[in-house]
């Protein structure tokens, strides 16, 4: 009798209905019931993960401390749960496939002929129970990427089909996540999407045991009635997600619909105390009734697809309730920014954050922002492509370095104040290759950034191939762009501020992504603390 239950969560009908959140929401009511719980994300497409495609084509990439690049739910499952992932909770079909070449090469198939099932689902089956062979969860649950009936979810569909029959209905179970459309012509809520995505499901094997309906209106008795009749679920098993204010919301409601206690039940778990959700509650009240308003301008090349941004957009709603503030984070592209313009679209901002990006597009416009925010006092955050782009416009503007600017924009550059890291510069494969996962940095006794973390040994979590040239570090330091933090194993500079400014930091990391709901990060809660101080001037 295995001792880890676990949870397969799929969806149908439509992609985007909100399988992270509703596992992360899950997750998180299991936590707070005393259960050990983790998510891991199984994604269908072909990539070996997504740290090659454009922000456009997937939103961010998230980035764990072992220095897996990763789906952008993952970091809901860490800010749902306070708890790191790790490259085990991120699996695509790239990686799948990747794994049994190998082993089809080192001849570990013994000259059978190499097939989906048994060998690609067994591939998948055994990376669905890596976590919980570890014996340190409770519960695992599994999101499956895309809709039922997609061709590339077929083996995953098909792994969960074999694992409910290898572990038992009492061990394993499935959440179909589905949505129930309202026909505003008809003035009613229409079931028959999701009848149609049960049906799908059960082709392939597998009979839902819980249904999750995405709603923008509430379910009726009748509706809930028919859903579980049509369906072959139980009717306390199907839970209404109707459209909240907030993410945050949703474990609250998913518990006041039952789901966990449903679980609980289906998975023959005894504890049925409540979950302890007090500081959840508290969090949701601050953000709900904030004291002030602030606007904070994020200057990006991705602002079109708000999924580019999407840890530091939460990071944003974490410090902001910390400090009871509502942040208004205002999206402006850094292609539409010259010298000329930067008054009409950054003026009456109380604080500018220039974010990470790749590439050359847009960069003479983060950097025009930056000598904006810089001459006029307004607090600065740069966070990777950020920071670099503060130390060339330090340069050019103050040290009067006219030609400074990045290898990464001009390989021929003449002053290359940043510049690519020794270990990279061989390199010409893509994927996986950048300075990845934590890093430690030491930092400077004495510095606003000291002040902010209260400790002097800190480690945060990195993307990027390029780096402050040391070579300029002498120059900038005398002329007031201090470096106040340094990796201690490599020298390289991690932050950079300007002490006579009132919040101006760039850091080479990214500190979005160690934000949660229950530990805000210090940098995003101090510099929100700062723009507020700026708006009541």
């Amino acid at each position: 009798m295995p001792n880890t239950k676990y949870i397969f969560v799929t969806g149908g009908v439509t992609s985007s209905l909100g399988k992270g959140i509703v596992s992360a929401s899950l997750a998180n009511l299991l936590q707070a019931r005393g259960f050990k719980t983790t998510i891991q994300k199984f994604d269908p497409y072909i990539n070996v993960d997504p740290g090659t495609l454009n922000p456009y084509e997937h939103g961010e990439c998230f980035v764990t401390d072992d220095g897996a690049e990763t789906d952008l739910d993952l970091g809901h499952y860490e800010r749902f749960l306070n708890v790191p992932t790790s490259q085990a909770n991120n699996v695509t079909t790239g990686r799948i496939y990747q794994s049994v070449i190998e082993k089809e090469r080192r001849g570990e198939f013994l000259g059978k002929t190499v097939q989906v099932i048994p060998h690609i689902t067994n591939e998948i089956k055994e990376r669905m129970q890596l976590l919980g062979s570890t014996d340190e969860y409770d519960v695992v649950i599994t999101e499956i990427g895309g809709t039922v009936g997609d061709i590339e979810s077929l083996p995953y569909i098909e792994a969960v089909r074999q694992l409910r029959w290898d572990l038992g209905r009492e061990n394993c179970i499935v959440i179909h996540l589905t949505l129930v459309p309202y026909l505003s012509a008809a003035a009613e809520l229409k079931t028959k999407p999701t009848q149609h995505s049960v049906k799908t499901l059960m082709e392939s094997g597998i009979n839902a045991d819980i249904l999750v309906c995405r709603t923008e209106h509430e379910l009726s008795e009748s509706i809930r009635t028919k859903l579980a009749l049509f369906c072959n679920v139980d009717r306390e098993a199907v839970i209404e997600s109707i459209d909240a204010d907030t993410i945050y919301d949703v474990p609250l409601l998913m518990h006041k619909e039952g789901l966990d206690r449903v679980v609980l039940k289906k998975l023959g778990l005894t504890d049925h105390s409540e979950p302890d959700l007090t500081r959840w509650k508290a969090f949701l009240k601050r953000i709900k009734n904030p004291k002030q308003h602030i606007r904070i301008g994020l200057v990006g090349k991705y602002v079109e697809l708000q999924d580019s941004y999407k840890s530091i957009l939460e990071a944003f709603i974490h410090a902001g309730a910390s400090n009871e503030v509502a942040v208004d984070v205002v999206s402006v592209h850094s292609e539409d920014l010259t010298p000329d313009n930067c008054h009409q679209f950054l003026a009456g901002l109380h604080g500018l954050l220039v974010a990470p990006g790749f590439g050359s597009r847009g960069i003479e416009g983060k950097i025009a922002a930056i000598q904006y925010v810089r001459e006029n006092k307004i607090p600065f955050f740069g966070i990777c492509l950020g920071m670099q782009m503060a130390v060339i416009e330090y340069a050019r503007h103050v040290l009067g370095i006219s030609a400074a600017n990045s290898i990464e924009m001009d390989e021929d550059a003449v002053d290359p104040v940043i510049s690519l890291m020794d270990e990279q510069k061989d390199i010409e494969d893509k994927g996986g290759t950048m300075r990845l996962g934590a890093w430690d940095c030491t930092l400077t006794e004495g510095s606003r950034v000291h002040s902010i973390y209260k400790q002097k040994e800190i480690s945060e979590r990195h993307r990027h191939r390029y780096e402050l040239n040391n070579d300029y570090l002498a120059d900038l330091t005398k002329n007031g762009l201090s470096a106040t933090g340094i990796n201690p194993k490599t020298g390289l500079v991690e932050i950079v501020e300007i002490d006579t400014h009132p919040w101006f930091i760039g850091v080479q990391y990214h500190p979005e992504y160690k934000s949660t709901v229950l530990n805000p990060h210090p940098l995003f809660t101090d510099f929100v603390r700062a723009c507020s101080q700026y708006a009541n001037q």
